[in-house]
C-alpha cells in the first residue's frame, strides 16, 4: 500500500473539481422542489459506488462492449454540455419519468457520478495509487453528502437570486469542462 497524503489532496481536489457539488447545488434545490425529498444517504452512496466500481473494471467494461475512453468522454462532454445549458439558459432538456424521488437518477448518476468523473477516475488511476484515490473518492462522497443533507438551508441563506447566480455562472463553467472535455477526445476519435 502506497498512503500518500499529497497525493490524496491532490486526487480529492481534481475530483471536488470535476464532481462540482457547489454547482450542482441550485440543481439538487430544483430536483427538491420538483420530487419533493431527496434521499441523501441513498445517492451518497450510489455515487460512490459507481466511482468505486467504475476505478476498477471501467477501462475493461467499456473495452467489453467497444468503446474507447476517448468515445466515453466525448459523450459525457455532450451530458454535460446539455446540463450546462439547462442551468443557464433556464430551460428544461432532461426530462424522466415521474419518480418518487430524485436520489439515483440524476443525482448520484449522472451529476456526481457522471461520464467527466469517470473519465477523470481512469485519467487517475493511470497516475497515482489505487488506495489514495479510494480514499478521496470517500473523501469527496462525504462532502457531497453534506451538501446533499443541508441543500434547504443552502437555499434558505442564498435566496432565490443568490441560487440563480450560482446557478448560471457554474453552468457557464459547466459548459467550459463540456467544451474541454469533448475537445481533448475528439481528436482521438479520427486517429
Amino acid at each position: 500500500m502506497e498512503f500518500d497524503l499529497r497525493e490524496i489532496i491532490t486526487i480529492a481536489m481534481v475530483l471536488f473539481a470535476v464532481i462540482d457539488i457547489v454547482g450542482t447545488i441550485p440543481i439538487i434545490v430544483d430536483l427538491r422542489q420538483k420530487h419533493g425529498h431527496i434521499e441523501s444517504e441513498k445517492a451518497s452512496i450510489v455515487a460512490g459506488i459507481i466511482m468505486i466500481v467504475f476505478l476498477f473494471i471501467g477501462e475493461e467494461f467499456l473495452n467489453l462492449i467497444g468503446i474507447d475512453v476517448n468515445s466515453f468522454a466525448v459523450a459525457g462532454s455532450f451530458v454535460l454540455f446539455f446540463l450546462a445549458l439547462e442551468m443557464i439558459l433556464g430551460i428544461r432538456i432532461y426530462k424522466d419519468e415521474e419518480a418518487s424521488s430524485a436520489s439515483i437518477v440524476p443525482i448520484a448518476f449522472p451529476l456526481i457520478a457522471g461520464a467527466g468523473t469517470m473519465t477523470t477516475l481512469l485519467s487517475l488511476r493511470a497516475q497515482f495509487h489505487t488506495v489514495n484515490i479510494l480514499v478521496a473518492i470517500v473523501l469527496n462522497i462525504c462532502l457531497v453528502y453534506a451538501v446533499l443533507k443541508s441543500s434547504a438551508k443552502i437555499e434558505k441563506i442564498l435566496g432565490k437570486n443568490g441560487l440563480g447566480v450560482i446557478r448560471k455562472t457554474f453552468g457557464i463553467v459547466l459548459l467550459a469542462i463540456a467544451v474541454k472535455l469533448f475537445a481533448s477526445n475528439v481528436k482521438a476519435l479520427f486517429i
